[in-house]
């Protein structure tokens, strides 16, 4: 595909970076000399230093060959505008970062401006969040539309039952229907085989069925607790959204964006507290929630805490706009009792050291966002794309076409590409982990788990047009 990005942001460099490796066209506009210099210092693709929402710039950057247009800037504005003076080239797919609820609003009402998908990152960073606590925040866990399965990953606890496990007796454990996709150990990610042995301080990936799963968190070390007390901290406007969905809210916009909130009712959670050292927001916080114990506060100051007994929370959730703030906090709270906690954060670096400090969930903002984006941009034949690990792999959702290359063919006699592992299989309304009979037949989405630069290839083995 030919994609021009706008933005040479942290979002925008980390999206043509993904896109690079998978061997896409990329040309990547950036205003600003200082960001467009570093770009092209460490990004093998065309870098106009140049403004966005310029016509010329447009065509210098190749939009009437180009199959998308992606707009990341830090402005709203500037993104709308930029996807409008696009509008001349009718095939061109049109996605825009966007803060403003209102025009997300506008824009699935009327289609403002001819943009195809906005993605709100507040929304997605929220999203993650709600998932996170609805499974008890017991790690990292993904979960598949329309399947009874689910993707989790967490950190093995020393002495514990999984601390020296061969893979191939894994069942022995996990009765159920499972299997473990990936291992990370010490900076490094692994395709296991049966020999593998799994030891302390791995971080296993693993797609089960709930029960299986829940097995699988307590012989890790990990078990659920009750989330009867949670706190935010962080007032802005991630903050109110993870309110809206722990007081399970509905609110104007709900049908709109709020989807994340689903019939989630958090499980044992009676109490909340939104900890914010901005007075005014503090006020228009009362306002919103008043079930909500709201405490105009600074989260460092020792005696606060202890006053208010924040250090007896059963969860909390950092979400400032200051990843330090939001990493030191939630460590500083588990040492002082707090039992779960959750952390965002700009990226995937500082995620590995905050879960590697003790955090228990970390969400990284701007891989969610990027995530996001390439759900979006990847064709229609992909049904999502979540990157895991260190980000050099990731999951595919992807629908088999008609004609294409694996129609037809079983699974044990069909060779994919290294890399790539075939780990669940949607059919209607029934999902299994195939087996080597498996029959690839036309329709069915089949989710995987792909080298980043093995995606091309395995769009053209399973007929994923753009």
């Amino acid at each position: 595909m030919r994609i021009i990005i706008v933005g040479a942001g942290m979002v925008g460099t980390q999206l043509a970076r993904y896109l690079i490796q998978q061997k896409h066209d990329i040309s990547l506009i950036e205003a600003d000399e200082d960001r467009a210099r570093y770009a092209s210092n460490r990004l093998d693709c065309m870098v106009l230093q140049a403004p966005g929402n310029s016509i010329r710039t447009l065509k210098e950057a190749g939009a009437a060959r180009a199959d998308a247009l992606v707009c990341v800037t830090d402005s709203d504005e500037l993104n709308m505008i930029t996807c409008g003076l696009a509008a001349c080239y009718p095939n061109l797919l049109k996605i825009a970062r966007v803060r403003n609820d209102e025009y997300v609003k506008q824009n699935l009402d009327e289609k403002a401006l001819g943009i195809d998908h906005f993605v709100h990152p507040d929304i997605e960073a929220a999203r993650s969040v709600m998932d996170a606590v609805e499974h008890g925040v017991i790690g990292d866990i993904l979960s598949f539309t329309g399947t009874s399965y689910e993707f989790a990953s967490f950190d093995i606890a020393a002495g514990t039952a999984f601390d020296g496990l061969v893979l191939k007796d894994f069942h022995n454990l996990i009765a159920g229907e499972s299997l473990v996709t990936l291992v990370e150990r010490k900076g490094e990610s692994m395709l296991p085989a049966g020999s593998t042995t799994l030891l302390h301080g791995d971080r296993v990936h693993i797609l089960a069925k709930e029960a299986e799963l829940e097995l699988c968190f307590k012989y890790a070390g990990r078990t659920e607790k009750p989330l009867r007390k949670v706190g935010i901290v962080g007032g802005g406007r991630v903050g109110a959204l993870i309110a809206e969905g722990i007081l399970n809210r509905e609110r104007g916009l709900k049908k709109y964006f709020f989807s994340f909130i689903k019939s989630f009712i958090p499980r044992n959670t009676h109490r909340l507290f939104i900890i914010e050292k901005d007075s005014r927001l503090c006020k228009e916080l009362a306002v919103r929630f008043p079930e909500a114990v709201i405490l105009n506060e600074d989260i460092s100051d020792e005696s606060f805490i202890t006053e208010e007994r924040i250090d007896d929370l059963d969860l909390i959730i950092t979400a400032t706009e200051q990843q330090e703030v939001n990493i030191i906090t939630t460590i500083y709270l588990k040492s002082r009792g707090v039992k779960r906690s959750i952390a965002l954060v700009s990226g995937a670096g500082y995620a590995a050291i905050a879960r590697q400090l003790g955090v228990d969930v970390v969400i990284p903002l701007n891989s969610v966002v990027v995530d996001s984006i390439l759900s979006r941009l990847m064709g229609s034949g992909i049904k999502g794309v979540h990157r895991i690990g260190d980000g050099s792999i990731g999951i595919l959702e992807i629908e088999i076409s008609r004609g294409s290359q694996a129609e037809g063919k079983v699974l044990s006699g069909f060779r994919l590409p290294a890399g790539a592992l075939v780990i669940l299989v949607k059919r209607k309304d029934t999902s299994f982990i195939p087996r080597g009979d498996y029959e690839f037949t036309a329709g069915d989405q089949v989710i995987l788990t792909v080298k980043n630069d093995k995606d091309m290839e395995i769009r053209r083995i399973f007929g994923v047009s753009p």
